[in-house]
């Protein structure tokens, strides 16, 4: 399969492009700083550019069979722009005829616990969490096969392979490495087995 990766730089981009280079697949690694790729990747191509130019994203999904967008962690600081990226790739992915696409989002937009936490980091990132939840919203409004990834609290350390996936709020929504969220986001553009719905996944 060959796979475009957005955020390929990014701490857990860089899981993802190791993790699809491992199990065989061709990789794309699209993003705005190709100087810190790491030399012990080596992905088929690398694409510079920015998710909101449409040709750049058109370049780089020439060709593929799947598209991994890894979005920016949500912080207090602007630009929030994922859901202009979501419109920007979407439209590509219609012109080029690609299909499949999976989206990384945050847990905290739909849970309710633990209460007191999450009703800080709402009003804390609520900006932020707006944007997402429009990126949400867009990716939706296609006829793609979509999976939203929403991700709860990303740790630096080794894949543990235990990992919580529902279609629903979590029972207890721990932390899951980074590692482990990325295992997941190829799994699911591998299978399809989550198209056009959102999953949240946790650690266990």
């Amino acid at each position: 399969m060959r796979i475009t990766v957005l955020g390929s730089t990014g701490r857990t981009g860089r899981l993802v492009v190791a993790d699809a280079i491992r199990r065989g697949h061709l990789v794309t690694a699209f993003t705005r700083r190709p100087d810190t790729m790491p030399d012990t990747l080596s992905p088929e191509s690398v694409v510079a550019g920015d998710g909101r130019d449409p040709q750049a994203v058109r370049s780089a999904l020439a060709g593929a069979d799947a598209v991994i967008a890894v979005v920016a962690a949500a912080t207090r600081k602007g630009p929030h722009h994922t859901a202009e990226v979501a419109r920007v790739v979407t439209a590509a992915m219609a012109d080029t005829g690609v299909r499949r696409v999976a989206f990384t989002s945050a847990y905290p937009i739909v849970s309710d616990r633990p209460r007191v936490p999450v009703a800080i980091l709402r009003r804390m990132l609520a900006d932020a969490y707006a944007d997402t939840a429009r990126m949400e919203r867009v990716l939706a409004a296609t006829d793609l096969d979509w999976t939203v990834v929403r991700l709860n609290r990303l740790l630096d350390k080794p894949a543990r392979g235990n990992v919580q996936i529902s279609r629903d709020l979590l029972d207890r929504p721990r932390s899951i490495t980074r590692a482990d969220a990325a295992a997941t986001l190829v799994d699911t553009v591998e299978t399809g087995t989550y198209a056009r719905s959102a999953i949240n996944i946790a650690g266990r």
